[in-house]
């Protein structure tokens, strides 16, 4: 289907954010809610019905369980924010209360080197202030009786600020306040990127539909396509999408409580979505880089992995029915797996918001906050985001972070 175009009210605008998913969406309307930028904001959007975006194709948890301190501190803004997020937003009450259902993520180890990692990762995250328990294998156990733990050693659990929440209400409601508030979003999509002559600076934007539109900054929040946006202004940046399959299913004989994000050894990780209905996710032993609007569905991965790895480490699990299922993609950050942030270290005004590796929703209301404050500011001030800024790729300088899914 051939893209629709619409054309921006503007010549000009102070902000261009490249993508309008939760990314662009939460910068967008952080900066309508930083008292000191006043400036005109374009949010530009390839598809507005967001049907292969990676937020509409998310897990929609959050947890604190990371091995780098940044992280969990990133997490445990997002886990506030969506607890008041009436508050955040001005009090509106048009806004919903929302919650973090709770049910934890649950790691378990079945060698005693990742054993280690859960160790050490569980220091950092209760220096941080994160509830996460250690669990022998008859403390899992004795707690979740239907797992199957003759190979495990040790789990990782935190039951505070950790499991569902609704991400779909809190983009909805970014996307609406900010454009109440003067941001503009537009379906259309940037074709090229325009330098200055010293090639220090971005000067304008060309759309698909012909308008070449001046800005002041642009954001590259455009998820697994990041890799052909910075292309556009003569930037190599390593981030590929990655394809993500998922599955809902139903249990014959539901389990008798309520099912963490386990994440297995394999991989593999499950969770609860309620009245017997859960959702899983994995991917095959070849994890390649795809295609931009590769979403084909690889049918064989249930019967031959993902089910059989189910079944064993949840018994109960051997009669279910899928209900549906897909594909999405991740945007991979191959260097470090972690969020890369910032200006460019010599485009100046071209901004990152990319690489996230399958913990961008968790993370946007950070990333979205700190993103803003480096517009308004040249810095940021409620959390120091600088580690995940652009410079540490040139410098070869990798955040590792052992947590990732």
């Amino acid at each position: 289907m051939a893209l629709k175009t619409q054309a921006p009210q503007h010549s000009a605008y102070d902000v261009v954010i490249i993508g309008g998913a939760i990314m662009g969406a939460s910068t967008a309307w952080f900066l309508t809610d930083t008292k000191d930028f006043d400036g005109k904001v374009l949010v530009v959007e390839r598809d507005s019905s967001y049907a292969n975006a990676s937020t509409s194709h998310t897990n929609s948890c959050m947890r604190q369980q990371f091995s780098a301190e940044l992280n969990v501190r990133i997490s445990q803004f997002a886990a506030d924010f969506v607890k008041n997020i009436r508050s955040y937003m001005g009090g509106d009450p048009r806004v919903p209360d929302l919650s973090i259902r709770s049910f934890g993520y649950m790691y378990l180890a079945d060698t005693d080197g990742f054993a280690d990692v859960l160790r050490a990762n569980q220091q950092v995250q209760r220096a941080a202030g994160a509830a996460t328990q250690l669990m022998t294998a008859a403390q899992i156990k004795a707690a979740y009786p239907f797992y199957c733990v003759d190979d495990i050693i040790l789990g990782s659990i935190n039951l505070v600020d950790e499991g569902f929440w609704d991400g779909g209400a809190v983009f909805d409601w970014w996307r609406r306040q900010s454009r109440e508030r003067g941001v503009e979003y537009v379906e259309n999509e940037v074709v090229a990127i325009n330098r200055n002559a010293a090639g220090t600076r971005v000067d304008s934007v060309t759309l698909k539909s012909g308008e070449v539109i001046a800005c002041g900054t642009v954001v590259n929040a455009s998820g697994p396509r990041a890799a052909a946006t910075a292309r556009m202004a003569g930037i190599e940046v390593p981030v590929e999408p990655r394809k993500r399959y998922s599955w809902i299913f139903k249990a014959d004989k539901p389990l008798d409580r309520d099912l963490p994000l386990t994440i297995d050894p394999s991989g593999v990780h499950v969770r609860e979505n309620g009245g017997g209905i859960y959702q899983c996710g994995g991917h095959g032993d070849l994890d390649p880089a795809v295609d931009y609007d590769d979403f084909t569905m690889d049918h064989g991965l249930w019967e031959s992995h993902v089910w059989p790895i189910l079944a064993t480490r949840i018994p109960q699990f051997e009669a279910i029915k899928v209900q549906s299922e897909w594909a999405g993609h991740y945007a991979m950050n191959t260097f470090d797996h972690n969020a890369i942030m910032g200006p460019h270290s010599r485009l100046a005004n071209f901004l990152f918001l990319n690489g996230f590796s399958g913990h961008g929703l968790q993370q946007s209301p950070a990333m979205g906050r700190g993103t803003a404050e480096w517009i308004t500011y040249g810095g940021y001030r409620a959390l120091d985001l600088t580690p995940f800024n652009y410079d540490r790729i040139a410098a070869n300088r990798p955040i590792i972070e052992r947590a990732i899914i």
